[in-house]
């Protein structure tokens, strides 16, 4: 079970635990890396927006490596939740998409059915090239919507009594957090696109077949 945020990584563990699954957690993808590789599970349960390595850099570390390739995995988000995001998980050889919050009886209804129904059919895993070249286009358009959310609450915050604020400021304080993640992703794969000398300009992001609208909370 991999998720940065305590709280939802302890009921989904205490969730699997109560239903006799045994289960080790991690708060990233690169503690994440090194358990997987130590124990080797039966299946991998990640959340995609994390710090230092998200879901979906973990799913390609899994999938290009020959002892780690054919563990199943589950991803859950409640940001990467458009159409083309899903397709994006399933090409890195995800094979259940949840959103949050994620609703209990699906998920363990997902976690059996992997675990009794014998090996998935899992893709071959990408080039990494590809791979980063379509998680920049990922990275780019959640960092737009992100934006158009803290300007949202930053405006909402004007108008709000001083008793209203805490909540939203709690709010603002996470989407900040949110943004900076996401720009240090996009800072890191362009330096190993241009790494290998294939970077190229990425033209302005619009909305993909599937994504809400701009200002649309993700």
């Amino acid at each position: 079970m991999v998720e940065d945020v305590p709280n939802i990584r302890h009921l989904l563990e205490v969730t699997l635990r109560f239903k006799g699954y045994p289960v080790i957690t991690a708060g990233h993808g690169n503690e994440a890396l090194e358990m997987i590789k130590d124990q080797r599970p039966a299946l991998v349960v990640t959340d995609i927006l994390m710090p230092q390595l998200d879901g979906f850099g973990l799913a390609q570390r899994i999938r290009m490596d020959p002892e780690t390739c054919d563990i199943p995995i589950i991803m859950i988000s409640a940001t990467y939740v458009s159409r083309a995001d899903r397709e994006f998980a399933l090409k890195l050889g995800a094979v259940r998409f949840l959103e949050k919050p994620v609703d209990t009886d699906e998920f363990l209804l997902s976690v059996a059915e992997i675990l009794t129904q014998g090996p998935p059919q899992i893709p071959p895993p990408l080039p990494n090239q590809d791979f980063f070249v379509e998680y920049q286009k990922r990275l780019k358009r959640k960092l737009q919507q992100k934006n158009s959310q803290i300007q949202r609450t930053n405006r909402l915050l004007e108008s709000l009594s001083p008793d209203q604020r805490p909540a939203f400021e709690a709010i603002l304080k996470d989407e900040l957090s949110q943004r900076d993640a996401l720009q240090r992703e996009l800072v890191d794969i362009g330096n190993r696109l241009a790494q290998t000398g294939k970077l190229q300009p990425q033209p302005p992001s619009s909305p993909e077949e599937g994504d809400p609208p701009s200002e649309s909370h993700s």
